[in-house]
């Protein structure tokens, strides 16, 4: 049988040093048997954000999302543990819940099963005559739900490790950095339909090596010369100091915050803090298909209504620099689609500035960790092996 799995070859010339490296190859970011295993492999296998703390803050709150293709439900329950379970009904599939809200029980909409917020069934209608048919033996399927540095994210991998564990200082960093997120509140989303492949939108937001030539705006409102990324185990960290003098990206005359603070965390989350007052933009980027990515910023400020330099910071975001970025995607993503390109050379700057590509390479080499990983999965359950 034929693996599905996608093969190492996609990693020849990727080297563990950034400055012998090459750059995944291109058939990864445009053949539909990849984009199978990063749904299976990546994003279902990985800690993914859903929400910011206040949206399950309360006992009996409950956020309906998707991830990797999947409905899941997170909630607090009365004793006000958080818990997330598939939003799949027991009795015939329908899903449990939609969107948000604040709940006592899961109903289902189709015949009426209820759960309590553990998960447990607790009446099921005219079922009494049914043999050895027993309410307290059927729960929900359960999911990996974890609150860190103020947001929830969950994981369909039960067996995976939590993610307080595997992030190591990413909650010291953001409470160091934007010690007020769990006092911000939801106040905008901007959404983006992108015509490429989720990881060119990875690659692109890891490095600034393309910032002088693309976005000029923001190199007047980032000092450039501060700008450095350091990379850890599924996170990396991009800091600078920003919003301190006249630019031509937003006003910043009012500023409290004069720090460019942001994080990526494996494998399509990113956190950015931006010079304004006290905030946080939470980047999710969805792949949708090999050639097709959706996007969501979601702004976290002081208050829900964004005050005029804020709503100048989001304008700028909206129009000027996720068209700049949007345009140098699809641009990428066409030029992988011809016979022209396989991959290029990694650019590399031993100091850690943001003008080197060191942070693409280090997402480059956990995609591969991921793909090894399927690979070998494919390879025992075809020869019945385990390894």
């Amino acid at each position: 049988m034929e693996s599905n799995a996608a093969p190492s070859s996609i990693g020849n010339g990727w080297d563990p040093d950034p400055s012998r490296s090459y750059s995944l190859s291109a058939e990864a970011y445009t053949e539909s048997r990849f984009f199978d295993v990063d749904q299976r492999q990546i994003i279902g296998r990985s800690w993914q954000w859903i929400c910011h703390g206040e949206k399950l803050r309360h006992p009996g709150s409950y956020l309906a999302e998707t991830v990797a293709g999947m409905p899941i439900v997170a909630l607090r329950t009365g004793a006000g543990e958080l818990k997330a379970f598939y939003n799949v009904c027991q009795h015939r599939a329908h899903h449990l819940v939609e969107g948000e809200g604040t709940t006592r029980s899961l109903v289902c909409p189709y015949h009426a099963w209820t759960y309590d917020l553990d998960g447990r069934l607790t009446s099921a209608r005219h079922t009494r005559h049914l043999t050895d048919f027993d309410t307290g033996s059927i729960c929900l399927q359960p999911v990996q739900v974890e609150e860190l540095g103020g947001l929830v994210f969950v994981n369909l991998d039960m067996a995976a490790p939590p993610l307080a564990e595997q992030s190591g200082d990413l909650a010291a960093e953001i409470a160091h950095w934007a010690p007020d997120v769990a006092d911000l509140t939801f106040a905008r989303r901007l959404n983006y339909e992108i015509r490429s492949n989720w990881k060119n939108v990875v690659d692109n937001f890891l490095e600034c090596y393309h910032c002088h030539v693309a976005h000029k705006d923001f190199v007047s409102l980032v000092d450039m010369d501060t700008y450095r990324v350091t990379t850890h185990g599924i996170y990396s960290s991009h800091m600078a100091e920003a919003g301190k003098d006249a630019n031509s990206a937003y006003d910043v005359s009012g500023a409290t915050v004069t720090d460019h603070a942001v994080w990526w965390l494996w494998p399509n989350t990113a956190l950015m803090r931006y010079p304004g007052r006290a905030s946080l933009i939470v980047l999710k980027i969805i792949p949708v298909g090999p050639d097709l990515t959706h996007e969501t910023y979601d702004f976290y400020l002081e208050t829900a209504e964004p005050n005029e330099a804020e709503i100048e910071s989001m304008r700028y975001l909206d129009e000027v620099l996720q068209v700049e970025d949007i345009n140098l995607v699809e641009s990428v993503q066409r030029g992988m689609s011809t016979p022209a390109f396989t991959q290029g050379r990694i650019v590399n700057d031993p100091g850690g500035s943001g003008l080197s590509e060191h942070a693409l390479h280090h997402f480059h080499g956990l995609v591969l960790d991921a793909y090894a990983q399927s690979d070998r999965g494919s390879n025992s359950n075809q020869t019945g092996d385990v390894q």
